[in-house]
């Protein structure tokens, strides 16, 4: 166990405070951080997700189909539940719960997975079936849920800040003098500007930090658009949203790759340090861009860190432990253990890199994941003692 806190939790901390004093120190300005998170989110992430999921396949999902049903109904309902949870006790936008439930709600279970089960439990058929199950679950079904309910309440502030921005009087414009008009035309952009109160462009976001010290929200479908000029808008808000989000690159890999393990495509193994190279910057980078995005807030905690850090390591587990034996997984005390465990793991950092990179609940959620971290050290622990006692009692 020591050697897990040593070997695994530190490391974490310890990368997350150099990026820490890299953003204090102002060592990397605003666009080199948001650069970062591009090359996580865009690159480094969905190749990461991809080459992961693509190794499974039909005959490991249908191999222990309770411990399948369990994760996907387990993982993703727990996930629905910090969303709703988030939104009714904190009184959060669309676009926040969704990112408090890609980190309250999601362990991350590819970066830390095996680094943690395999010590604990070893490395075998067993370990590897959890591992791969719910990590299919928590990339391949929460990432691309997630960027659903953001783009879903993105839209719905899109769609509130233009009557906003209607309900205004043309009169109440002011008129130009005939003779300036065509100075103002010349000087009129190309695009109008976005309504106040809707989520922004890249650009945008800069000039407001930049000139005003205010970090606005960005908006996920025009985040690097110079203009905002219309194109084939989906009229649907809902498919909308669901389009807008399997654009993205992280959203799309692990689609795509469980699209491939159903079919039974298997992907040819000489192309895998293709993206493992590149798969590799994944930890690593969102780690540092997790400790940036933490410089950019006032370090705290309050009660929603604490509720955002006892769901993702106690009530979750909890539940879904609660869950297994409901469903006779008590049978088997090692993998029930191990499901445990791999739901009781840290937030996944997709969701601060998800949060910094479209400045959405930044404050809250860099928190929620250093202290969450922190205190990993202390309940792997707790959870290592506690589930054989629980297989004793409902064996």
């Amino acid at each position: 166990m020591i050697k897990i806190i040593v070997n695994d939790i530190v490391p974490i901390l310890v990368i997350m405070a150099l990026g820490y004093i890299c953003g204090r120190v102002h060592y990397f300005d605003d666009d080199q951080r948001q650069g970062l998170n591009k090359v996580v989110l865009d690159i480094a992430l969905p190749a990461a997700l991809f080459v992961s999921i693509v190794k499974a396949t039909r005959e490991m999902l249908a191999s222990d189909l309770v411990l399948t049903i369990l994760s996907l109904v387990g993982v993703t309902g727990m996930f629905m539940l910090s969303y709703l949870l988030c939104k009714k006790l904190f009184h959060h936008t669309t676009q926040e719960a969704a990112v408090c439930a890609l980190i309250a709600g999601s362990p991350t279970i590819g970066f830390l997975g095996f680094a943690v089960l395999d010590p604990i439990y070893g490395n075998d058929v067993t370990t590897n079936l959890v591992i791969g199950i719910v990590s299919i679950v928590v990339n391949a079904v929460t990432i691309p849920l997630g960027f659903y309910l953001i783009n879903k309440g993105q839209s719905e502030m899109r769609a509130k800040a233009a009557k906003g921005t209607k309900a205004v009087p043309a009169a109440s414009a002011a008129v130009p003098a005939a003779g300036s008009a065509a100075v103002d035309d010349a000087k009129a952009p190309s695009t109008p500007a976005t309504p106040a109160g809707a989520p922004v462009t890249d650009q945008e976001a800069r000039a407001a930090e930049k000139e005003h010290g205010i970090r606005k929200e960005i908006d996920v479908i025009r985040a690097e658009e110079r203009g905002h000029a219309k194109k084939h808008a989906i009229k649907n808000p809902n498919v909308a949203a669901i389009v807008n989000a399997v654009k993205k690159p992280v959203a799309a890999a692990p689609l795509i790759a469980v699209l491939l393990v159903l079919i039974g495509v298997r992907f040819p193994s000489e192309l895998d340090p293709c993206f493992e190279l590149i798969a590799k910057a994944n930890s690593g980078v969102a780690v540092l861009a997790a400790g940036l995005a933490l410089s950019t807030v006032s370090l705290g905690v309050n009660k929603e860190v604490i509720w955002n850090t006892f769901y993702r390591l106690i009530l979750m587990p909890a539940v879904i432990v609660a869950a297994g034996f409901a469903l006779g997984m008590g049978s088997d005390p090692s993998k029930i253990s191990m499901l445990a465990m791999a739901v009781a793991l840290p937030p996944a950092f997709s969701g601060i890199i998800i949060s910094s990179r479209y400045n959405i609940y930044v404050k809250e959620g860099a928190n929620s994941v250093a202290v969450s971290t922190v205190c990993f050290a202390a309940t792997c622990i707790l959870w290592v003692w506690v589930m054989p006692i629980l297989c004793s009692m409902f064996h």
